[in-house]
């Protein structure tokens, strides 16, 4: 137990070592990466618990939640155009708490793997790529702030339609391919705005 223990606070070191670097790297302006990546890795991570088994879709779409509400926080702080430190060290400190919660889920739950039938790590594998095209267009200028909340949002829609239909154990072909379609067109969305070429100064 306290090796599993010690492996899941060395996970959870790594995990959100980012957090702490924010400040620095954005003080004064709208950017937050690195709260940015926290919250893909906090995401990622209830997505292993779910396959392994550790995090229930209950416990799950209960964290989700919580996830939303601080991105929701996130959207509201950028909404003038400029995160101050304080803002900045509340929405650090809420996805702490998060983070912890998911690992203290990881190392002390009961293992439960669901039947293979559930696996959706090909899924799993384009929603990451299409959260790192979203974030590039950011980066790049070619993605609103504004358009990347919204394609996140539905990025989120899409997982917790994963959550509700492993709940079971099973997920059906009928499912899988409700998920890849929905994949599929956030995709293409992401990609005609990645094409497009503009510059962000717009949200």
């Amino acid at each position: 137990m306290k090796s599993k223990l010690l492996t899941a606070s060395l996970l959870a070191s790594a995990l959100f070592a980012g957090l702490g670097m924010a400040p620095a790297m954005a003080q004064g302006n709208n950017n937050t990466p690195g709260i940015d990546q926290s919250q893909q890795a906090i995401s990622a991570r209830i997505q292993q618990g779910l396959a392994s088994g550790h995090i229930t879709p209950s416990e799950a779409q209960a964290l989700y939640r919580r996830d939303r509400e601080i991105e929701a926080r996130e959207m509201r702080y950028k909404a003038n155009g400029s995160t101050n430190p304080q803002e900045r060290q509340q929405l650090r400190a809420d996805l702490g708490a998060l983070g912890a919660d998911v690992e203290r889920m990881m190392a002390n739950n009961v293992y439960n793997a669901p039947p293979v039938a559930g696996n959706t790590n090909g899924i799993d594998r384009q929603e990451y790529k299409i959260s790192q095209r979203i974030d590039e267009g950011v980066r790049s200028g070619r993605i609103t702030r504004r358009e990347a909340g919204r394609l996140h949002n539905r990025e989120r829609t899409i997982e917790r339609h994963e959550v509700a239909f492993k709940a079971d154990g099973v997920v059906t072909p009928q499912e899988r391919r409700q998920l890849r379609n929905e994949l599929t067109a956030l995709r293409k969305d992401v990609d005609r705005m990645m094409r497009n070429d503009r510059r962000n100064g717009r949200g």
